[in-house]
Protein backbone atom coordinates (compact mmCIF):
# COMPACT_ATOMS: atom_id res chain seq x y z
CA UNK A 1 0.00 0.00 0.00
CA UNK A 2 0.77 3.65 -0.61
CA UNK A 3 4.14 4.78 -2.81
CA UNK A 4 7.70 4.38 -1.83
CA UNK A 5 9.12 7.44 -0.74
CA UNK A 6 12.55 9.12 -2.25
CA UNK A 7 14.26 6.82 0.61
CA UNK A 8 12.79 3.88 -0.13
CA UNK A 9 10.60 4.04 2.81
CA UNK A 10 7.08 2.56 2.87
CA UNK A 11 4.56 5.32 3.86
CA UNK A 12 1.26 4.39 5.58
CA UNK A 13 -1.48 4.00 3.30
CA UNK A 14 -4.26 6.51 2.34
CA UNK A 15 -7.72 5.67 4.09
CA UNK A 16 -10.98 6.48 2.76
CA UNK A 17 -13.09 6.09 6.05
CA UNK A 18 -17.25 6.98 5.74
CA UNK A 19 -19.39 7.78 8.56
CA UNK A 20 -22.30 8.68 6.80
CA UNK A 21 -24.59 9.15 9.49
CA UNK A 22 -22.88 11.04 12.35
CA UNK A 23 -19.22 12.65 12.07
CA UNK A 24 -16.39 11.99 14.43
CA UNK A 25 -16.29 16.04 14.92
CA UNK A 26 -20.20 15.58 16.56
CA UNK A 27 -20.64 15.69 20.25
CA UNK A 28 -20.94 12.05 21.93
CA UNK A 29 -24.15 11.60 23.70
CA UNK A 30 -26.40 13.78 21.86
CA UNK A 31 -28.32 12.26 18.49
CA UNK A 32 -26.66 9.51 16.53
CA UNK A 33 -23.41 10.80 18.42
CA UNK A 34 -22.02 7.82 20.78
CA UNK A 35 -19.06 5.64 20.95
CA UNK A 36 -18.30 5.14 17.55
CA UNK A 37 -17.54 8.87 16.86
CA UNK A 38 -15.00 8.38 19.30
CA UNK A 39 -13.94 5.31 17.35
CA UNK A 40 -13.59 6.87 13.89
CA UNK A 41 -11.74 9.97 15.60
CA UNK A 42 -9.72 8.18 18.15
CA UNK A 43 -8.45 5.15 15.31
CA UNK A 44 -8.14 7.93 12.69
CA UNK A 45 -5.47 9.59 15.16
CA UNK A 46 -3.53 6.92 15.71
CA UNK A 47 -3.12 5.52 12.32
CA UNK A 48 -2.26 9.00 10.72
CA UNK A 49 0.53 8.81 13.83
CA UNK A 50 1.96 5.68 12.13
CA UNK A 51 2.14 7.52 8.83
CA UNK A 52 -1.58 7.03 7.46
CA UNK A 53 -3.50 9.38 5.74
CA UNK A 54 -6.84 9.56 6.46
CA UNK A 55 -10.07 11.23 4.61
CA UNK A 56 -13.56 10.89 6.65
CA UNK A 57 -16.76 11.40 4.73
CA UNK A 58 -19.52 12.37 6.01
CA UNK A 59 -22.98 13.61 5.77
CA UNK A 60 -23.25 17.37 5.76
CA UNK A 61 -25.93 18.30 8.51
CA UNK A 62 -25.36 22.42 8.24
CA UNK A 63 -25.06 24.67 5.32
CA UNK A 64 -22.91 26.48 7.60
CA UNK A 65 -19.98 23.92 7.83
CA UNK A 66 -16.65 23.78 5.74
CA UNK A 67 -16.62 21.26 3.10
CA UNK A 68 -13.37 20.28 4.50
CA UNK A 69 -11.95 20.20 7.84
CA UNK A 70 -8.40 19.28 8.76
CA UNK A 71 -8.43 18.21 12.21
CA UNK A 72 -5.18 17.55 12.39
CA UNK A 73 -1.98 16.32 10.24
CA UNK A 74 -2.85 13.45 8.48
CA UNK A 75 -6.72 13.37 8.90
CA UNK A 76 -9.26 15.61 6.70
CA UNK A 77 -12.99 15.66 7.52
CA UNK A 78 -15.23 16.02 4.59
CA UNK A 79 -18.71 17.09 4.96
CA UNK A 80 -21.06 15.49 1.80
CA UNK A 81 -24.08 17.38 1.03
CA UNK A 82 -26.87 14.24 0.66
CA UNK A 83 -30.56 15.64 0.96
CA UNK A 84 -31.54 18.23 3.41
CA UNK A 85 -29.37 19.30 6.55
CA UNK A 86 -31.74 19.14 8.49
CA UNK A 87 -34.74 17.13 9.92
CA UNK A 88 -33.51 13.60 8.62
CA UNK A 89 -32.64 11.17 11.20
CA UNK A 90 -30.74 7.67 10.87
CA UNK A 91 -33.52 6.28 9.74
CA UNK A 92 -34.23 8.13 6.97
CA UNK A 93 -30.98 7.98 5.34
CA UNK A 94 -30.87 4.96 3.15
CA UNK A 95 -33.24 7.41 0.49
CA UNK A 96 -29.98 9.64 0.47
CA UNK A 97 -27.09 6.68 -0.02
CA UNK A 98 -26.94 7.63 -4.12
CA UNK A 99 -26.60 11.00 -3.42
CA UNK A 100 -23.89 10.44 -0.40
CA UNK A 101 -21.93 8.09 -2.64
CA UNK A 102 -21.95 10.72 -5.66
CA UNK A 103 -20.25 13.48 -3.15
CA UNK A 104 -18.07 10.90 -2.25
CA UNK A 105 -16.78 9.83 -5.66
CA UNK A 106 -16.87 13.45 -7.23
CA UNK A 107 -13.98 14.01 -3.95
CA UNK A 108 -12.30 11.51 -5.08
CA UNK A 109 -12.44 12.56 -9.04
CA UNK A 110 -10.25 15.40 -8.01
CA UNK A 111 -7.41 13.04 -6.71
CA UNK A 112 -4.38 11.88 -8.66
CA UNK A 113 -5.53 8.37 -9.96
CA UNK A 114 -5.24 5.07 -7.65
CA UNK A 115 -5.38 7.81 -4.73
CA UNK A 116 -6.48 5.85 -1.86
CA UNK A 117 -5.32 2.19 -0.92
CA UNK A 118 -8.22 1.00 1.10
CA UNK A 119 -11.95 2.11 1.74
CA UNK A 120 -12.93 1.66 5.72
CA UNK A 121 -16.75 2.21 6.24
CA UNK A 122 -18.35 2.17 9.81
CA UNK A 123 -21.93 1.25 10.36
CA UNK A 124 -23.77 -0.49 7.39
CA UNK A 125 -24.83 2.58 5.80
CA UNK A 126 -21.29 3.63 5.33
CA UNK A 127 -20.82 -0.13 3.81
CA UNK A 128 -23.32 0.39 1.48
CA UNK A 129 -21.82 3.41 0.27
CA UNK A 130 -17.75 1.68 0.42
CA UNK A 131 -19.23 -1.15 -1.68
CA UNK A 132 -19.64 0.92 -4.32
CA UNK A 133 -16.06 2.93 -4.13
CA UNK A 134 -14.50 0.54 -3.57
CA UNK A 135 -15.06 -1.67 -6.58
CA UNK A 136 -15.20 2.16 -8.58
CA UNK A 137 -11.25 2.76 -6.52
CA UNK A 138 -10.66 -1.58 -7.19
CA UNK A 139 -9.49 -1.13 -3.58
CA UNK A 140 -10.08 -3.26 -0.37
CA UNK A 141 -13.32 -2.53 1.27
CA UNK A 142 -12.52 -3.26 5.16
CA UNK A 143 -15.52 -2.83 7.32
CA UNK A 144 -16.19 -2.11 11.12
CA UNK A 145 -19.98 -3.18 12.18
CA UNK A 146 -20.43 -1.21 15.60
CA UNK A 147 -23.68 -2.79 15.70
CA UNK A 148 -25.91 -5.49 13.94
CA UNK A 149 -29.57 -5.18 13.38
CA UNK A 150 -30.15 -9.15 14.13
CA UNK A 151 -27.69 -8.97 17.21
CA UNK A 152 -30.12 -6.07 18.61
CA UNK A 153 -33.09 -7.62 17.36
CA UNK A 154 -32.40 -10.73 19.65
CA UNK A 155 -32.05 -8.08 22.70
CA UNK A 156 -34.78 -5.00 22.42
CA UNK A 157 -35.20 -3.89 25.37
CA UNK A 158 -38.96 -3.42 26.63
CA UNK A 159 -40.84 -1.29 24.15
CA UNK A 160 -37.86 -0.61 21.61
CA UNK A 161 -38.51 -0.58 17.56
CA UNK A 162 -37.02 -3.77 16.01
CA UNK A 163 -34.70 -3.02 13.20
CA UNK A 164 -35.96 -3.12 9.81
CA UNK A 165 -36.00 -5.89 7.03
CA UNK A 166 -33.43 -3.43 4.63
CA UNK A 167 -31.27 -3.18 7.34
CA UNK A 168 -30.45 -6.71 7.50
CA UNK A 169 -30.48 -7.32 4.23
CA UNK A 170 -27.74 -4.39 3.59
CA UNK A 171 -25.73 -5.52 6.58
CA UNK A 172 -25.94 -9.10 4.54
CA UNK A 173 -24.92 -7.06 1.34
CA UNK A 174 -21.67 -5.73 2.95
CA UNK A 175 -20.46 -8.67 4.95
CA UNK A 176 -20.46 -10.45 1.79
CA UNK A 177 -18.85 -7.83 -0.15
CA UNK A 178 -16.20 -6.58 2.18
CA UNK A 179 -12.90 -8.17 1.88
CA UNK A 180 -12.31 -7.60 5.54
CA UNK A 181 -14.41 -7.47 8.26
CA UNK A 182 -13.58 -5.71 11.73
CA UNK A 183 -15.06 -7.01 14.99
CA UNK A 184 -14.31 -5.59 18.56
CA UNK A 185 -14.24 -8.81 20.34
CA UNK A 186 -14.29 -12.31 19.59
CA UNK A 187 -18.21 -12.42 21.11
CA UNK A 188 -18.83 -9.84 18.31
CA UNK A 189 -16.82 -12.13 15.76
CA UNK A 190 -19.26 -14.69 16.71
CA UNK A 191 -22.18 -13.10 15.57
CA UNK A 192 -20.67 -12.06 12.48
CA UNK A 193 -20.12 -15.62 11.50
CA UNK A 194 -23.60 -17.03 13.04
CA UNK A 195 -25.75 -14.28 12.38
CA UNK A 196 -24.45 -13.10 8.91
CA UNK A 197 -22.61 -16.35 7.55
CA UNK A 198 -19.14 -14.09 7.37
CA UNK A 199 -16.16 -15.96 6.21
CA UNK A 200 -13.96 -16.56 9.25
CA UNK A 201 -10.98 -15.82 7.38
CA UNK A 202 -12.00 -12.14 6.49
CA UNK A 203 -13.12 -11.88 10.25
CA UNK A 204 -10.69 -9.84 12.10
CA UNK A 205 -10.93 -8.54 15.75
CA UNK A 206 -9.39 -5.85 16.75
CA UNK A 207 -9.76 -4.28 20.30
CA UNK A 208 -10.66 -0.28 20.46
CA UNK A 209 -8.80 2.07 22.70
CA UNK A 210 -8.74 4.08 25.61
CA UNK A 211 -6.76 7.78 25.64
CA UNK A 212 -5.42 6.61 28.59
CA UNK A 213 -3.71 9.72 29.20
CA UNK A 214 -7.00 11.46 29.66
CA UNK A 215 -8.71 9.00 31.03
CA UNK A 216 -7.17 8.87 34.89
CA UNK A 217 -7.73 8.28 37.84
CA UNK A 218 -7.87 11.64 40.61
CA UNK A 219 -4.89 12.47 42.06
CA UNK A 220 -5.28 14.42 44.88
CA UNK A 221 -3.61 17.49 45.53
CA UNK A 222 -0.91 18.43 48.30
CA UNK A 223 -2.68 17.80 52.16
CA UNK A 224 -5.21 15.93 50.41
CA UNK A 225 -6.61 12.55 50.85
CA UNK A 226 -9.14 10.61 48.12
CA UNK A 227 -12.36 11.69 49.89
CA UNK A 228 -11.08 15.26 50.11
CA UNK A 229 -10.00 15.33 46.40
CA UNK A 230 -13.02 13.96 45.96
CA UNK A 231 -15.34 16.02 47.74
CA UNK A 232 -13.43 19.01 45.80
CA UNK A 233 -14.17 17.71 42.28
CA UNK A 234 -17.77 17.03 43.02
CA UNK A 235 -18.18 20.51 44.72
CA UNK A 236 -16.52 22.10 41.44
CA UNK A 237 -19.26 20.13 39.15
CA UNK A 238 -22.40 21.05 41.80
CA UNK A 239 -22.49 17.61 42.50
CA UNK A 240 -24.30 16.22 46.07
CA UNK A 241 -21.13 15.40 48.54
CA UNK A 242 -23.64 13.81 51.19
CA UNK A 243 -25.16 11.09 48.80
CA UNK A 244 -23.29 8.03 46.64
CA UNK A 245 -23.42 9.03 42.95
CA UNK A 246 -24.15 5.97 40.25
CA UNK A 247 -23.54 7.52 36.42
CA UNK A 248 -24.78 6.91 33.11
CA UNK A 249 -23.00 8.59 30.33
CA UNK A 250 -24.68 8.00 26.59
CA UNK A 251 -27.65 8.32 24.79
CA UNK A 252 -30.84 8.44 26.32
CA UNK A 253 -32.46 5.87 24.71
CA UNK A 254 -34.17 2.29 25.15
CA UNK A 255 -30.97 0.08 24.17
CA UNK A 256 -28.69 2.51 26.52
CA UNK A 257 -31.25 1.17 28.93
CA UNK A 258 -31.32 4.43 31.67
CA UNK A 259 -34.71 3.16 32.32
CA UNK A 260 -33.57 0.53 34.09
CA UNK A 261 -31.42 2.34 36.34
CA UNK A 262 -34.72 4.89 37.48
CA UNK A 263 -36.71 1.93 38.52
CA UNK A 264 -33.44 0.54 40.25
CA UNK A 265 -34.02 3.79 42.42
CA UNK A 266 -37.45 3.36 43.04
CA UNK A 267 -36.55 -0.14 44.20
CA UNK A 268 -34.14 1.20 46.66
CA UNK A 269 -36.12 4.35 47.81
CA UNK A 270 -38.97 2.15 48.33
CA UNK A 271 -36.30 -0.37 50.61
CA UNK A 272 -34.98 2.44 52.67
CA UNK A 273 -38.64 3.67 53.51
CA UNK A 274 -38.71 0.58 55.33
CA UNK A 275 -38.68 0.20 58.86
CA UNK A 276 -35.63 -2.08 59.12
CA UNK A 277 -33.03 0.19 58.83
CA UNK A 278 -30.14 -2.70 59.05
CA UNK A 279 -31.94 -3.69 55.38
CA UNK A 280 -32.30 -0.48 54.24
CA UNK A 281 -28.98 0.47 54.64
CA UNK A 282 -27.51 -3.03 53.47
CA UNK A 283 -29.10 -1.87 49.99
CA UNK A 284 -27.52 1.72 50.13
CA UNK A 285 -25.61 3.36 52.85
CA UNK A 286 -25.40 6.87 51.21
CA UNK A 287 -24.54 8.87 54.00
CA UNK A 288 -26.60 11.69 54.09
CA UNK A 289 -29.41 9.39 52.16
CA UNK A 290 -29.19 5.84 51.52
CA UNK A 291 -30.91 6.15 47.76
CA UNK A 292 -28.12 7.64 45.27
CA UNK A 293 -28.31 9.74 43.12
CA UNK A 294 -28.18 8.83 39.49
CA UNK A 295 -26.54 11.52 37.19
CA UNK A 296 -27.55 10.69 33.39
CA UNK A 297 -24.56 12.69 31.08
CA UNK A 298 -26.30 12.69 27.94
CA UNK A 299 -29.67 13.63 25.06
CA UNK A 300 -32.43 12.44 23.66
CA UNK A 301 -31.44 10.08 20.67
CA UNK A 302 -34.35 9.02 18.44
CA UNK A 303 -37.33 10.23 20.41
CA UNK A 304 -36.41 13.76 21.54
CA UNK A 305 -38.90 13.07 24.49
CA UNK A 306 -36.89 10.76 25.26
CA UNK A 307 -35.24 12.40 28.68
CA UNK A 308 -39.13 14.16 29.26
CA UNK A 309 -40.00 10.39 29.60
CA UNK A 310 -37.43 9.57 31.67
CA UNK A 311 -38.02 12.10 34.34
CA UNK A 312 -41.64 11.31 34.39
CA UNK A 313 -40.87 7.41 35.24
CA UNK A 314 -38.24 8.79 38.04
CA UNK A 315 -41.72 10.90 39.45
CA UNK A 316 -43.59 7.72 38.65
CA UNK A 317 -41.21 5.80 41.28
CA UNK A 318 -40.76 8.44 43.60
CA UNK A 319 -37.43 9.49 42.97
CA UNK A 320 -37.41 12.98 41.04
CA UNK A 321 -35.38 14.29 43.73
CA UNK A 322 -32.50 11.57 43.19
CA UNK A 323 -32.16 11.80 39.57
CA UNK A 324 -29.83 14.91 37.84
CA UNK A 325 -29.96 14.72 34.03
CA UNK A 326 -27.36 16.68 32.50
CA UNK A 327 -26.56 17.71 28.66
CA UNK A 328 -23.16 15.66 27.47
CA UNK A 329 -19.96 17.29 27.88
CA UNK A 330 -16.48 16.73 25.93
CA UNK A 331 -14.14 14.12 27.14
CA UNK A 332 -11.79 16.56 28.87
CA UNK A 333 -14.91 17.47 31.39
CA UNK A 334 -16.29 13.58 31.39
CA UNK A 335 -13.63 12.31 32.69
CA UNK A 336 -14.02 14.66 36.12
CA UNK A 337 -17.76 12.60 35.93
CA UNK A 338 -16.15 9.34 35.99
CA UNK A 339 -13.82 10.38 38.45
CA UNK A 340 -16.35 12.20 40.95
CA UNK A 341 -18.96 8.81 40.49
CA UNK A 342 -19.02 6.16 42.92
CA UNK A 343 -19.93 3.52 40.73
CA UNK A 344 -20.22 4.12 36.43
CA UNK A 345 -23.34 2.14 34.79
CA UNK A 346 -23.90 1.12 31.81
CA UNK A 347 -27.22 -1.48 31.54
CA UNK A 348 -27.46 -1.68 27.76
CA UNK A 349 -29.83 -4.18 26.36
CA UNK A 350 -27.09 -4.71 23.28
CA UNK A 351 -23.15 -3.35 23.04
CA UNK A 352 -20.74 -4.25 20.65
CA UNK A 353 -17.89 -2.84 22.97
CA UNK A 354 -18.92 -0.17 25.45
CA UNK A 355 -16.41 2.41 25.29
CA UNK A 356 -17.82 4.55 28.17
CA UNK A 357 -17.10 1.44 30.76
CA UNK A 358 -13.51 1.25 29.26
CA UNK A 359 -12.79 5.07 30.08
CA UNK A 360 -14.73 4.78 33.43
CA UNK A 361 -12.26 1.89 34.59
CA UNK A 362 -9.14 3.69 32.76
CA UNK A 363 -10.42 6.91 35.28
CA UNK A 364 -10.47 4.74 38.13
CA UNK A 365 -13.94 4.18 39.18
CA UNK A 366 -15.68 0.57 38.71
CA UNK A 367 -18.32 -0.43 36.84
CA UNK A 368 -21.81 -1.95 36.67
CA UNK A 369 -22.59 -3.70 33.69
CA UNK A 370 -25.24 -5.77 31.80
CA UNK A 371 -23.64 -9.16 30.99
CA UNK A 372 -24.04 -8.79 27.33
CA UNK A 373 -22.34 -8.40 23.59
CA UNK A 374 -18.53 -6.64 24.60
CA UNK A 375 -19.17 -5.70 28.37
CA UNK A 376 -18.76 -8.79 29.02
CA UNK A 377 -14.71 -8.15 27.31
CA UNK A 378 -14.41 -4.84 28.94
CA UNK A 379 -15.74 -5.27 32.25
CA UNK A 380 -14.19 -8.07 34.38
CA UNK A 381 -16.51 -9.49 36.92
CA UNK A 382 -14.93 -8.74 40.56
CA UNK A 383 -11.99 -7.41 39.05
CA UNK A 384 -13.19 -3.99 37.62
CA UNK A 385 -16.41 -3.73 38.71
CA UNK A 386 -19.86 -6.37 38.31
CA UNK A 387 -21.70 -7.75 35.39
CA UNK A 388 -25.33 -7.96 35.60
CA UNK A 389 -27.27 -10.94 34.41
CA UNK A 390 -30.49 -9.31 33.73
CA UNK A 391 -32.43 -6.42 32.75
CA UNK A 392 -34.80 -6.50 36.17
CA UNK A 393 -34.78 -3.33 38.19
CA UNK A 394 -34.66 -5.46 41.47
CA UNK A 395 -31.24 -7.12 40.43
CA UNK A 396 -29.56 -4.13 39.19
CA UNK A 397 -30.75 -2.75 42.92
CA UNK A 398 -29.59 -5.45 44.63
CA UNK A 399 -26.15 -4.76 43.15
CA UNK A 400 -25.82 -1.17 43.03
CA UNK A 401 -26.76 -1.13 46.81
CA UNK A 402 -24.59 -3.95 47.68
CA UNK A 403 -21.19 -2.37 45.97
CA UNK A 404 -22.56 1.36 47.19
CA UNK A 405 -22.61 -0.04 50.68
CA UNK A 406 -19.09 -1.65 51.10
CA UNK A 407 -16.51 0.64 50.47
CA UNK A 408 -13.79 -1.32 50.84
CA UNK A 409 -14.98 -3.55 47.72
CA UNK A 410 -15.45 -0.17 45.75
CA UNK A 411 -11.88 0.43 46.65
CA UNK A 412 -10.67 -2.83 45.20
CA UNK A 413 -12.66 -2.99 42.12
CA UNK A 414 -11.34 1.02 41.80
CA UNK A 415 -7.60 -0.47 41.61
CA UNK A 416 -8.52 -3.42 39.24
CA UNK A 417 -10.50 -0.68 37.06
CA UNK A 418 -7.44 0.86 36.42
CA UNK A 419 -5.71 -2.05 35.34
CA UNK A 420 -8.35 -3.92 33.22
CA UNK A 421 -7.83 -0.07 31.00
CA UNK A 422 -4.71 -1.04 30.27
CA UNK A 423 -5.84 -3.23 28.25
CA UNK A 424 -7.17 -1.22 25.46
CA UNK A 425 -4.64 1.00 23.26
CA UNK A 426 -5.45 3.10 20.14
CA UNK A 427 -1.59 2.62 18.92
CA UNK A 428 -2.34 -1.03 19.30
CA UNK A 429 -5.61 -1.10 18.08
CA UNK A 430 -3.89 0.98 14.94
CA UNK A 431 -1.15 -1.43 14.34
CA UNK A 432 -3.46 -4.23 14.10
CA UNK A 433 -5.79 -2.07 11.87
CA UNK A 434 -2.69 -1.87 9.63
CA UNK A 435 -2.53 -5.58 9.22
CA UNK A 436 -5.98 -5.94 8.33
CA UNK A 437 -5.72 -3.32 5.64
CA UNK A 438 -3.02 -5.76 4.24
CA UNK A 439 -4.53 -8.98 4.63
CA UNK A 440 -7.71 -7.22 3.24
CA UNK A 441 -5.60 -6.29 0.06
CA UNK A 442 -4.33 -9.75 -0.11
CA UNK A 443 -8.20 -11.05 -0.44
CA UNK A 444 -8.96 -8.39 -2.81
CA UNK A 445 -6.46 -9.27 -5.34
CA UNK A 446 -7.91 -13.06 -5.33
CA UNK A 447 -11.08 -11.95 -5.70
CA UNK A 448 -10.60 -9.30 -8.16
CA UNK A 449 -8.24 -11.01 -10.84
CA UNK A 450 -7.83 -6.90 -12.41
Amino acid sequence: MGTPGDDGAQPGPRVAMLSVHTSPLDQPGTGDAGGMNVYVLELARALARRGAEIEIFTRATASAQPRCVDVEPGIRVVHVAAGPFEGLDKNDLPGQLCAFTAGVLRAEAHRPPHWYDVVHSHYWLSGQVGWLAAERWDVPLVHTMHTMARVKNAALAPGDTPEPVGRVVGEEQVVEAADGLVASTREEAQDLRREYRADPDRVHVVAPGVDLDVFRPLEPAAGQDADEARRVLRERLGLPTDRKIVLFAGRVQLLKGPDVLVRALGVLADHASTDDATEAEAWCDGGGSRVPTLVVLGGASGRATAVRELEALAHQVGVTDHLDVRPPVPREELVDYLRAADVVAVPSHNESFGLVAAEAQAAGTPVVAAAVGGLQTVVVDGVSGVLVPDHSPWTWARELGDLLADDERRARLAAGARRASERFSWDRAAAAMLDVYAQAAKVHRARSPR
